[in-house]
């Protein structure tokens, strides 16, 4: 032990280094934005993008404000008790809390949406130098986002506990955060692979027209999917994951400070995810590549830097402020289970690695082989995940476990705390991916040369290999994360029960019927909710393939490319954008009034076994429909750079297909289903007092 120093101060360094990142952001995105750009058609193309983004943006976040505002409403009369019985302070708290994290997570959108349609011009205009400098402009222009949303994350957690002092507040924070992402990651799912799918299915096995091609009419709605869906939706949802890890970790700790009569367990919480932060600036702010490097070692080399910087100063830390070596184990455990479940997904979509190879073999004997063999290799990619998932959630549990009462559970939060401490650089790496698939848009829509295109081509596999990555991360963290709500949730009941003068909750029975019955209704959950979000894109698809076949047949020369004949880009963006905002509500809805459903009827062990149901189905599904789909995708990408026939070849028309498949897996069911297992996680702790005393059964 060297140094003792008060909870306050490790929040006021978490406020500190926020707004370090918040400046770093700042640095980023001017650096970015002064980058040439002189293409007319470029900057013409990159307006439409943006104007399509940002429209969509704006009537989603209009049918969210509806949402939450009704939900904040409900919060403020029921949360954490009725009204009426002298709750008045504390459901305000909640209510403007849960407010307050729906800002912070569409705020986070937005960010991104503002940098994504700048990087992606400079990237394109920039690979006519090199894959150097064009790697720099999407990954600086991803690196903005990563910075803005982890900073915002930590700020939002910190100044929650500072200013109400009541752990309840931050699970209203992170349930605000959660609800939005569900449905802005829904959202843009939809769009963005209506999109695609549509471009794909009539360009490329149609017409045999180049991926973005300007003769078709969904290619810039394509685009803007890519900046809603990937960009937009996956930084509310890691916003949210990152929330959520360190809320479930302040309520355990901040309990287990209040039992032994200190705050070292909640400064450690604040000092890890600070360092975390500070590790990914460093990370980003030195990330570099060589001249004639691979994209996909420069991603991942930052990476691992940053992890290493992370235990390091950790380690430093754990050492200076006497915490518990223990807890830095836990952390450290989740840390590398993340980055083995990132090589993991790497293993299984990146284009040099076997699955990918034998996928594109098979696609030579007809889409259906590609499907099969895909999901095979999907299914199989699962494994290595969830046993890591269970390892670091059991090291984790038996290593704390020692320390006392509620601290093994304890452990189980901070490895999810520790899985999540790069999220800067995860988020970054993410955000690069849509940047550069757009760039390459531009570039062909440009005419910028074969060269540019090559480059391009180069950056959006690697940024598909490490959307695989960094998905895999967010569910990995996401299994932690719930583990932990898990015991935040049995908190909360055995609370009330004392108050009620209940018995109390030690565990679940699975042989207990009530137990059964939410386990087995828990685990159907995820597979419907993929369902309802896959038909959205599926009946959105359907009406803009139509709506493309009517364009090439009514507008005069427009297959033919003629000079004059140009496409009617609003109305396929107005068509992914009605049927996105038709369809994103249902499926959360569906999510979060089961899990109402099973407490009112069965109680708190009902609910017990829905939240494990959900977590292990949850889980299986988001990391099978992440892999599958990158791996089609790379598939796809694989054959058109010239192997198994190349492109228009039999196997180049069935990866297509296989990638269509893969679309709505790895972009809207797929990394949605995380931040619903965390939002029914949310709501059954919110909620468990109401179930131990009004359920039915229970």
């Amino acid at each position: 032990m060297i140094l003792q120093l008060d909870l306050n101060i490790f929040q006021i360094a978490s406020v500190a280094i926020a707004v370090l990142a918040f400046g770093a952001s700042i640095w980023l995105y001017r650096w970015v934005a002064s980058q040439p750009s002189s293409n007319k058609r470029i900057a013409e193309v990159g307006r439409l993008i943006r104007s399509g983004a940002n429209t969509f943006l704006g009537k989603e976040y209009k049918v969210l404000t509806r949402f939450c505002s009704v939900a904040a409403i409900l919060i403020l009369v029921f949360l954490p008790g009725p009204i009426w019985k002298g709750n008045i302070l504390d459901n305000v708290q909640m209510a403007v809390a849960y407010l307050f994290g729906t800002v912070f997570s569409a705020i986070a959108g937005k960010v991104g949406i503002s940098i994504a349609t700048i990087a992606n011009i400079k990237s394109a205009e920039a690979a006519t130098k090199g894959i150097k400098p064009s790697f720099m402009s999407g990954f600086r222009g991803g690196a903005v986002m990563g910075m803005s949303v982890v900073g915002a994350s930590l700020l939002g957690v910190t100044l929650v506990l500072l200013l109400t002092n009541k752990t309840m507040a931050l699970l209203g924070f992170s349930f605000g955060a959660s609800s939005l992402a569900l449905f802005a990651k829904a959202g843009g799912g939809i769009f963005t692979k209506t999109a695609d799918v549509s471009a794909d299915l009539v360009g490329k096995v149609e017409l045999g027209i180049p991926e973005d091609d300007p003769r078709n009419p969904a290619v810039i709605a394509d685009n803007v999917g890519d900046n809603v869906g990937d960009v937009a939706g996956m930084g509310a949802d890691l916003f949210d994951s990152n929330v959520a890890s360190m809320a479930a970790a302040l309520v355990m700790g901040v309990a287990l400070d209040r039992a032994n009569g200190t705050t070292m367990n909640a400064a450690m919480v604040f000092c890890y995810a600070a360092i975390g932060l500070l590790a990914s600036i460093i990370g980003v702010m030195t990330a570099r590549m060589r001249d004639d490097g691979s994209p996909t070692k420069a991603l991942n080399s930052n990476t691992y830097v940053t992890c290493v910087v992370f235990g390091v100063l950790t380690a430093l830390a754990t050492y200076l402020f006497n915490f518990k070596w223990q807890i830095w184990f836990a952390s450290t455990i989740g840390l590398a289970v993340g980055v083995i479940i990132g090589i993991a997904s790497d293993y299984f979509t990146d284009d040099t690695k076997k699955p990918v190879h034998e996928v594109a073999k098979a696609s030579k004997s007809g889409p259906a082989f590609t499907i099969l063999s895909g999901t095979s290799y999907g299914l199989m990619s699962t494994l290595p995940a969830m046993v890591g998932i269970g390892i670091s959630a059991l090291a984790a549990y038996k290593i704390c476990e020692p320390l006392g009462p509620g601290y093994a559970m304890f452990g189980i939060s901070m490895a999810a705390v520790g899985m999540l401490s790069i999220v800067g650089m995860i988020i970054s790496n993410d955000a690069y991916g849509p940047i550069v698939d757009n760039a390459r848009g531009l570039v062909e829509m440009g005419n910028l040369g074969d060269e540019a295109l090559e480059i391009t081509d180069s950056l959006d596999s690697a940024g598909n290999t490490v959307k695989a990555i960094t998905k895999g991360f967010a569910i990995g963290a996401a299994g932690l994360t719930v583990i932990a709500l898990l015991g935040a949730f049995i908190s909360e009941v055995n609370h009330a029960a004392e108050i009620l003068g209940k018995p109390l909750i030690t565990g679940f029975d699975i042989i207990d019927p009530l137990v059964f019955l939410g386990l087995l209704v828990g685990a159907a959950i995820p597979p419907v909710f993929s369902a309802m979000l896959m038909l959205g894109v599926d009946r959105n698809a359907q009406r803009m393939v139509a709506e493309i076949h009517r364009q090439f047949k009514e507008i005069v020369g427009l297959k033919e490319g003629k000079e004059g004949a140009v496409p009617e880009y609003d109305r396929c963006i107005e068509i992914a954008t009605i049927g996105a905002l038709k369809e994103l509500v249902p499926a959360g809805l569906m999510a979060i009034f089961a899990t109402l459903i099973v407490g009112f009827i069965g109680g708190v062990q009902a609910i017990g076994g829905f939240i494990a149901g959900n977590i292990v189905s949850g889980l299986i599904f988001a990391l099978f429909m992440s892999n599958a789909g990158g791996l089609w995708d790379n598939t796809k990408k694989y054959v058109e750079s010239g192997h198994e026939g190349g492109k228009n070849s039999a196997a180049h028309k069935s990866a297509v297909v296989g990638d269509t498949v893969g679309d709505p897996f790895k972009d809207t069911a797929g990394p949605s289903i995380n931040t619903q297992i965390t939002v029914v996680s949310l709501v059954a702790s919110l909620t468990a007092t109401i179930f131990l005393a009004f359920s039915l059964f229970g």
